[in-house]
């Protein structure tokens, strides 16, 4: 098998290809349809932690995987973030900071690593990974749970009185805030060799 057709890969490509469909289900109007956008958005979430584990476990790593990888991963989270923030459940600016400054990063540590200068990945960016995580999940499970019938009795306990857009409107401009510090953090840290890279570019 080719190793642009490895396992890791295809369960990256299947994170791409599950994103259109989380994004018609949970932007219907049929309750059964939104509940089952959460199924599918934990199974974008597994293929993005089981492909890492397949390709470091059986030798899969390729340079077009660890590429791919990250950008698949952007995607599937722009699209919830802006799938939010058309149901006006999210400012839509703090979604813009966010997705912005993802993909820029992204495609910055991608160019650098081709020319074979890998970027140094922050503490800070990492834990900005997190915390964008578990907004997803609060607001996926929160807006799910309010306007369908209950997936859960924990889903139901925080989608009464917890879940508002104002709640989401501060949580959102402080994940913004975040992701832009921790993104002049990742540009300073890599100064050097994003000057390195625009010299050998220009030389």
């Amino acid at each position: 098998m080719p190793r642009f057709f490895s396992p890791p890969n295809q369960l990256t490509l299947l994170r791409v290809l599950l994103t259109p469909v989380f994004v018609a289900l949970y932007l219907s109007s049929d309750p059964s349809f939104r509940q089952w956008s959460v199924v599918v958005f934990n199974l974008g979430m597994i293929t993005d932690w089981y492909d890492g584990w397949v390709a470091r476990r059986w030798g899969f790593i390729t340079k077009w995987g660890a590429h791919f990888d990250p950008m698949a991963d952007k995607i599937f989270i722009s699209a919830a973030f802006f799938s939010f923030a058309y149901m006006d459940l999210v400012p839509a600016w703090t979604v813009w900071i966010i997705v912005v400054r993802d993909v820029a990063v992204t495609f910055l540590r991608s160019y650098s690593e081709i020319k074979g200068f890998p970027f140094r990945t922050s503490f800070s960016a990492k834990v900005k990974t997190f915390a964008q995580f578990v907004a997803l999940y609060y607001i996926l499970l929160a807006s799910v749970g309010s306007s369908t019938f209950p997936v859960g009795s924990w889903v139901r306990a925080i989608s009464t009185d917890a879940f508002s857009t104002t709640v989401t409107g501060w949580l959102m401009t402080g994940l913004a805030l975040f992701t832009v510090v921790t993104g002049a953090q990742y540009i300073y840290a890599n100064r050097k060799l994003i000057v390195s890279i625009y010299d050998t570019r220009t030389s």
